[in-house]
């Protein structure tokens, strides 16, 4: 049974608290004046490097987030961060820049279990184009849930980085309760977390009535390689098509912009394991760290989308592995 008690445990993984006390109410924050406008896909900010291989028909960036006018999204009062605006018009462009045909928005820690900014962006986009992955806790409701997967919503990320949760007894101690809120639905289980977590819960993991996808090379760091502890865990989970791996954010796993060498043999290595249990993400608008304070609008990191997708190739020179990780994967699991 769901007791209360576990809401509370499954408030702090999934609700994304980031350990930070919620004020008495949210700040209106004002989108910088400064903000680029995207007029056309070419002139997209982040996309300053052409990409260089074919892309697929059907393509998909698995790992985006919206940032949407804060005055008709607000953000959650107890944000660790405040990013600019990144609307679903200017995703589109990116979209277009990377010759890309489908997206999932996935729920930021700023609205903690607010989907709502996801929602909208998903439903600008269409249902052609956009699913999403939502934030729950203890207040989501059956009829809530039902509502988000109707509107494209595939999962739930639970974040045990943002949170701070490095123990591995306390992250199994949420999963129980993460687990009994969509046992019910068709929905998979995103992890973003440590590497020393994830593999001290592979049996955890392994055992789950649904599917876990592990976010950002599943927190393993490339200056270390694949033979750094519990990456094996990983690819053991991937290797038995248990887990699927987001080969996103590499700015994440190394600081060695642009072309973040060390991230190769990471990618290679879970490519390697099973191919049918790779997909990609860009992490667009790549929020930056936060400023002095957690209402300071912050910068973000400055990543070429063209460039980093063209690190794809590099990982994967295969163009039929490329299309099973840009294509066959996504649909598989967000049900395109």
């Amino acid at each position: 049974m769901f007791s209360r008690r576990d809401g509370i445990k499954l408030a702090g993984a999934l609700a994304l608290t980031g350990g930070v006390a919620e004020a008495a109410a949210a700040p209106t924050v004002k989108t910088p004046v400064n903000f680029p406008t995207v007029k056309t896909p070419v002139n997209f900010p982040t996309v300053k490097t052409p990409v260089n291989f074919k892309v697929p028909a059907g393509a998909c960036d698995c790992h985006v987030h919206v940032f949407p006018d804060p005055a008709r999204f607000p953000f959650w009062s107890g944000r660790g961060y405040t990013p600019p605006v990144a609307t679903a018009s200017d995703l589109l462009a990116l979209q277009k820049a990377l010759h890309l045909d489908r997206v999932v928005i996935v729920t930021p820690s700023v609205y903690r279990t607010d989907n709502a900014a996801t929602l909208d962006g998903m439903r600008q986009l269409g249902r052609k184009r956009a699913r999403g992955v939502a934030v729950i806790g203890p207040e989501t409701t059956k009829a809530d849930i039902a509502a988000m997967d109707k509107a494209g919503i595939r999962g739930i990320r639970v974040n045990l980085e943002s949170n701070g949760v490095t123990d591995p007894a306390a992250a199994a101690a949420n999963l129980d309760a993460a687990v009994a809120m969509i046992k019910d639905t068709r929905w998979h289980m995103q992890f973003y977390a440590r590497l020393p977590v994830l593999a001290a819960l592979k049996d955890k993991l392994a055992a789950m009535p649904m599917t876990p996808v592990f976010d950002h090379f599943a927190g393993a760091k490339a200056a270390l390689g694949p033979d750094q502890p519990g990456f094996d865990a990983v690819l053991g989970l991937v290797k038995s098509g248990k887990a699927y791996v987001k080969i996103s954010g590499a700015y994440r796993a190394s600081d060695e912009a642009p072309d973040y060498p060390k991230v190769a043999p990471l990618a290679r290595a879970l490519i390697a394991a099973n191919p049918d249990r790779i997909i990609w993400g860009s992490d667009w608008p790549h929020p930056g760290p936060a400023g002095k304070l957690p209402t300071d609008i912050n910068v973000p990191f400055p990543v070429d989308d063209g460039r980093v997708l063209n690190l794809l190739a590099e990982w994967a020179p295969d163009a039929a592995t490329r299309h099973k990780i840009l294509v066959d994967n996504p649909a598989r699991l967000y049900g395109f």
